[in-house]
């Protein structure tokens, strides 16, 4: 089971309707598997597609991020979804790289409960490169 990570702390799954793989989806694919080594540029956006989920291997493996930001330069408006191996200190930065929201497995929730991903949830309040630019 999943526990989906947001602003405003834990949820449930809300999504029903499946993945597609990225690198086999059709253009009526709703939403989207995205592994972590993928090209950003070569991710099929369409106006239909509602949900892309990037993978996380490993909490070491930032490539999920910068996929997130291609894809949002790209103009993708959807749905984006980390799922893996994000852990609480990592979620600013998955914010501000583009992702909506966080899906991490029960065992994470348990070894990082809410209250850890709660505190990292004013993510805009700390963006030290705005407090720079003044």
């Amino acid at each position: 089971m999943s526990v989906i990570v947001t602003d405003t702390g834990f949820e449930l799954d809300d999504w029903n309707s499946g993945y597609c793989d990225a690198g086999q989806a059709a253009n009526d694919a709703v939403a989207l598997d995205v592994p972590s080594d993928t090209d950003p540029a070569s991710v099929p956006l369409h106006s239909g597609l509602r949900m892309i989920r990037v993978d996380f291997p490993s909490s070491a493996d930032g490539r999920g991020f910068t996929i997130a930001r291609q894809l949002r330069l790209r103009g993708y408006q959807g749905r984006l979804r980390a799922r893996g191996h994000v852990l609480a200190d990592q979620y600013a930065m998955a914010r501000r790289s583009g992702f909506d929201e966080v899906e991490i497995d029960d065992a994470l929730a348990a070894r990082q409960p809410e209250d850890q991903w709660l505190a990292r949830s004013n993510w805009q309040q700390h963006d030290y490169q705005s407090r720079l630019r003044g």
